[in-house]
């Protein structure tokens, strides 16, 4: 009976060191590729949020003063402390024509809320949902924002703003 041996120079399973770095030096330039795409479409989603917001709360802004006489939220105070929290309320619950505000819709408070959820939409950039009013300045080309609130309404005009001091033209 005649004994097999192994032969030494018999390839073993596995990856040689070379051909593990060509993996890598692949993977490493995929990602390269890949990367960005994500991000900008994480920026493009981002934006697209941001304009369907704004146009969902400048067409309540519109309805509101197309019912209340010509007079945008915010610039009555109707019961509230100042013109941003006046403005809330004006758009997320029931008032009546003068912009006194109720938590029920009856025979008086007939108009709203435009907003549903009981707050203003959130600003994607900045996560922010809360609005500064300027009920002063009645420059319709007022469109300067400091980016301390997700949004910025002047009251006298009706110019609603993304208040994150970088997408004041959406």
């Amino acid at each position: 009976m005649q004994v097999q041996r192994k032969d030494r120079n018999t390839r073993r399973g596995g990856f040689t060191l070379i051909e593990m770095l060509i993996v890598i030096v692949i993977l490493g330039v995929l990602a390269m590729v890949i990367i960005p795409q994500i991000s900008s479409s994480t920026d493009d989603a981002k934006l697209s949020a941001l304009r369907t917001n704004l146009s969902s709360m400048r067409n309540a802004c519109e309805l509101y003063y197309a019912q209340h006489n010509g007079v945008y939220p915010g610039a009555t105070l109707g019961g509230a402390g100042t013109p941003a929290e006046a403005f809330v309320q004006q758009l997320t619950r029931y008032t009546d024509l003068a912009g006194n505000v109720a938590n029920t819709k009856d025979a008086t408070f007939k108009f709203g809320p435009y907003l549903k959820g009981g707050a203003l939409a959130t600003n994607p950039f900045n996560n922010k949902n809360d609005v500064v009013v300027d009920a002063t300045t009645a420059d319709i080309t007022a469109k300067a924002s400091s980016g301390g609130a997700g949004w910025k309404f002047y009251a006298r005009t009706g110019v609603l703003i993304a208040d994150d001091g970088a997408h004041d033209n959406e």
